[in-house]
């Protein structure tokens, strides 16, 4: 009978250290919620709707901003908005990053939304979560996908340049490099080219694209080389900040047009172009080129997916009054 008791309280015990065990490795998405400020800022997701609706409505281009502006901050230190943040005496922040500098861009639109949200509901949404509305607005105002922002981050109180330049994407990555990069964010090979799939919109700047243009790669279409040289000289000659489109055919419409410009080798930078290159995910190209329903399915869920990189919750972390600066 002793034994029989000793041996009940060693399954109990296990028990208990099983559900600790896994309630400590659970992922910070459990604390994400889409109704998460239904009580406490039920205007809050409309306000910030009509405000990048309207930013939209003056510059088409800033909805490929807005997107690339969630993306960028969730692949340095999670979605925790440290890339909005400015430079301080303690740290430097992400917006001078290689990356970043002179691309990133539609803080202002940022700082609009938080300004309009903080007049209805002060100091309850964050910098994080506005991004990622933000985000899925930008899309939908485009005729692209829509999904379900979880929310109920909180903002980081630091930026770090250091970790930008190590974990966002160069624009001449090869494809290796991209698949494990995105691979060590909890993305998959899926994933990558179907979020990849958001240069259908925006603009990209000469010195991005032009080794691209000059490299004797044969991987480009001849008669979409000349076109592009013609704004994006060799080096030396100027024209660095000269922009083009990367989707030459629609640039400021949310569609499949970006893969069925691989398929023709006028992928506008190499990281885009080595998606059909004869590597592993020529196949997702092709896939998403003929079916635009796909490539909105999977870029809906790789959304959600992204969202959920390293989000501060809890106690964690802070609502900034002021999304450039960790007050």
């Amino acid at each position: 009978m002793i034994s029989s008791k000793i041996s009940s309280n060693l399954s109990l015990a296990c028990f208990v250290a099983t559900i600790l065990l896994l309630a400590s490795n659970m992922h910070c998405q459990a604390h994400l919620s889409s109704t998460f400020y239904a009580k406490t800022c039920p205007t809050g997701l409309s306000t910030i709707k009509s405000a990048v609706n309207a930013a939209i409505s003056r510059e088409k281009r800033m909805a490929a901003s807005l997107i690339r502006l969630h993306f960028h901050d969730c692949f340095v230190q999670g979605c925790d908005a440290s890339l909005l943040l400015d430079d301080t005496s303690s740290f430097t922040g992400e917006k001078t990053e290689l990356q970043n500098f002179g691309s990133v861009r539609g803080f202002s639109v940022i700082d609009d939304v938080k300004s309009k949200v903080e007049k209805i509901c002060p100091g309850v949404i964050s910098c994080a979560d506005i991004l990622a509305v933000a985000a899925r607005d930008a899309s939908v105002a485009v005729s692209g996908p829509t999904w379900t922002v979880k929310l109920g981050r909180r903002d980081s109180t630091s930026a770090s340049k250091d970790l930008a330049e190590a974990n966002l994407p160069l624009f001449f990555a090869s494809l290796d490099t991209l698949i494990a990069g995105f691979g060590n964010k909890g993305l998959s090979e899926r994933d990558m080219v179907a979020l990849s799939g958001s240069h259908t919109l925006g603009q990209a700047r000469c010195v991005t694209f032009r080794d691209r243009l000059y490299n004797n790669n044969t991987n480009i279409n001849a008669s979409f080389r000349t076109t592009r040289r013609r704004r994006c000289p060799d080096i030396g000659a100027g024209g660095d900040d000269n922009l083009a489109p990367l989707d030459l055919v629609t640039p400021n419409s949310f569609d499949n047009n970006y893969y069925k410009n691989l398929l023709q080798k006028k992928g506008l930078v190499s990281s885009d172009q080595v998606l059909f290159s004869g590597g592993s995910t020529d196949s997702l190209v092709t896939e998403y080129s003929k079916n635009r329903n796909l490539f909105y399915s999977d870029f809906a869920a790789a959304m959600i997916k992204m969202g959920d990189i390293e989000p501060l919750t809890g106690s964690s972390g802070l609502i900034r009054k002021f999304c450039n600066v960790a007050n």
